[in-house]
């Protein structure tokens, strides 16, 4: 019998995938049978990753990558084409989510978050697509954020680049949805992260991180095994009727 996941072998590419929802996403895809590149800019948590994955008995390859330069990218969908074949899922997850006051925010700043969050994103989608098409099949999922449903105090910039990455995702999906590709995105809210927990030690959960759970109507924090069994339906065959998609995974805490 075909495997219940997919009807073929899968290779994906997962950026940011050394820690937190990139490393839950990697390990859950391949667990679910994809032979997995993690990319990251630290290529040591990528290369920790990679090796659970093999320790488990799957098939991974850590590549340090900076998802903020196209030369970087370019090698590392390279690296994955050479030593796993083409991808055809990719799970765009690296990001950065400084908070500044909107009058604080620097151009330079600015660009940063606009680089990592948004261009990074744009231009591996530009890359790893042709290799769908060639292969009639592939799956996309974009990690936005709530911030981009709702804003944020002091993220003015984080949360615009997620608003855009949501817009990117809706125009993908209509574009290459004939070619068997789906284009959909994840909203995560209070994931229990070390970004979470950089946010709380930073004073900007108020109380810290408990001070949310009563105001959370699942009651608990997030976990990224949440977000990582969000990413792994939307990369199954049997959700190809799925695409252009904002999917909330956030405990009840944002619904629109």
């Amino acid at each position: 019998m075909p495997s219940p996941t997919w009807s073929l072998p899968r290779v994906a590419i997962v950026t940011g995938g050394g820690a937190g929802i990139g490393a839950a996403v990697s390990l859950r895809l391949a667990a679910d049978g994809a032979a997995v590149a993690v990319l990251d800019l630290d290529g040591d948590s990528a290369a920790r990753t990679a090796a659970a994955i093999e320790g488990a008995g799957g098939t991974a390859i850590s590549v340090e990558c900076d998802v903020a330069d196209l030369t970087s990218i370019e090698a590392g969908v390279a690296t994955t084409v050479d030593k796993l074949g083409h991808p055809t899922i990719l799970i765009n997850n690296a990001g950065i989510s400084p908070f500044e006051r909107f009058l604080e925010i620097s151009r330079e700043s600015f660009d940063r978050v606009m680089a990592v969050n948004l261009r990074g994103t744009f231009e591996f989608c530009q890359l790893v697509i042709p290799h769908m098409i060639e292969q009639g099949w592939g799956r996309i999922v974009n990690v936005s954020s709530s911030s981009a449903q709702t804003g944020n105090f002091g993220h003015t910039h984080y949360s615009a680049s997620k608003a855009a990455v949501i817009g990117l995702t809706k125009s993908l999906a209509r574009e290459f949805g004939r070619k068997g590709i789906t284009v959909n995105a994840i909203a995560p809210s209070f994931i229990e992260t070390p970004s979470l927990h950089r946010a709380a030690d930073g004073g900007h959960l108020g109380g810290g991180i408990e001070e949310h759970i009563p105001t959370t109507p699942v009651r608990r924090v997030g976990q990224p095994e949440d977000i990582a069994a969000a990413c792994a339906f939307l990369c199954r065959d049997d959700a190809d009727y799925f695409t252009g998609q904002l999917l909330g995974v956030n405990g009840g805490r944002v619904i629109v």
